[in-house]
């Protein structure tokens, strides 16, 4: 059993962790206990609580008696399609002076994307067309071991590329589902970049994948997801 605290710099909306870090803490503690032929798929089952020491055992993060999030195996070939084709940086560059986050973000605290998280990953998807997104981002010191960046943060990163895809002035939407591979990791300051794509919807659900590029266009890390619609006002 191990504790896990979601310091208030590591928040999504307002009240509560960001998906895809909390994703992260249980992710990659459980891919430690996979096979090369199985990845996590995280569900998120309710806010994860800020500030407050919950336990990690076997996959499953609880808060009492309560589920948080939980991993289960799937297998590898899920991410198959994930990969999304990259695009270079300087046209990464260009698409975040048109990331729509900067104005009327329904969570502007977010650890990833949020503008008014100053401790935040900064990140700025914006669109290029066709259902995706794409933006840098520059991994800070401190979110690094050894020099290179830790693998909760590369899954942190891969979250709300996905996310704005979709339309989240008009469908406010937050992470349920995450499942997600890290094949490498970058060094700290190294100019990354992250790409979003839309892949459907269903009622309130809908389905995005991310990929994660470093300086040399190498593969770092792929992701699925699933978004539920929500009322902003009840994060917040």
């Amino acid at each position: 059993m191990t504790l896990v605290r979601v310091e208030r710099r590591f928040q999504g909306p307002e009240r509560s962790g960001n998906g895809g870090y909390v994703a992260g803490r249980v992710g990659t503690a459980f891919a430690a206990e996979l096979g090369a032929e199985s990845v996590p798929k995280v569900t998120l089952r309710m806010p994860p609580p800020l500030e407050k020491d919950l336990e990690l055992t076997a996959g499953k993060l609880t808060d009492g008696d309560a589920v948080v999030a939980e991993a289960v195996p799937i297998d590898s070939d899920f991410l198959a399609d994930a990969t999304i084709d990259p695009v270079r940086p300087d046209e990464a560059r260009a698409a975040e002076a048109s990331y729509r986050g900067l104005h009327g973000h329904p969570f502007p605290t977010c650890f990833v994307c949020g503008p008014s998280n100053r401790q935040g990953l900064q990140l700025k998807p914006g669109p290029i067309g066709d259902g995706r997104t794409a933006c840098t981002w520059t991994p800070a010191a401190d979110l690094a071991t050894d020099g290179l960046v830790d693998e909760v943060f590369l899954w942190a990163a891969l979250d709300c590329p996905g996310g704005w895809t979709i339309d989240l002035e008009g469908r406010p939407s937050v992470l349920g589902q995450l499942t997600a591979c890290v094949d490498a990791r970058p060094e700290a300051g190294e100019e990354c970049v992250a790409l979003g794509r839309y892949l459907g919807e269903d009622g309130r659900k809908t389905y995005t994948a991310s990929t994660l590029y470093d300086a040399d266009g190498r593969v770092l890390a792929r992701a699925k997801h699933t978004w539920i619609t929500v009322d902003p006002a009840a994060f917040n």
